[in-house]
């Protein structure tokens, strides 16, 4: 059996500056059904970065299924997931004009083209 092919995601979104403290609090406390979810739809080694002075924020994850498509549809379905985007969306503003909300047709996070990667090994 050979090994899921891994698909790096980086995705950027502006955190109204005043929900800052509010945003890192929730996220000390994610909902274990939202980790479940992620889980479950094979995403791993995810990170949300905040950089205050141009108020963003940056998340980078691992993807390590077989259907990105269907998979982040799946946790866009889930209604546990559904209920955290609502209260996390509400400190956010998207880049992506006519954005409405994380799940929708038009993307909440902007996906960031990823310009260079070193994954290190052995030594020439």
């Amino acid at each position: 059996m050979s090994a899921p092919h891994t698909k790096r995601i980086c995705q950027i979104i502006k955190l109204k500056p005043d929900c800052a403290d509010e945003y890192k609090e929730v996220h000390r406390n994610v909902w274990p059904g939202v980790l479940n979810a992620i889980r479950r739809y094979h995403i791993v080694d995810y990170s949300i970065n905040h950089y205050p002075p141009l108020n963003l924020l940056i998340a980078n994850f691992k993807y390590t299924g077989s259907d990105f498509e269907k998979d982040m549809k799946a946790i866009g379905d889930d209604e546990e997931t559904q209920r955290w985007w609502r209260l996390t969306d509400s400190m956010q503003e998207s880049f992506n004009d006519g954005a409405s909300g994380s799940g929708k047709e038009i993307p909440w996070w902007t996906d960031v083209e990823e310009v260079f990667r070193f994954e290190g090994g052995s030594s020439a």
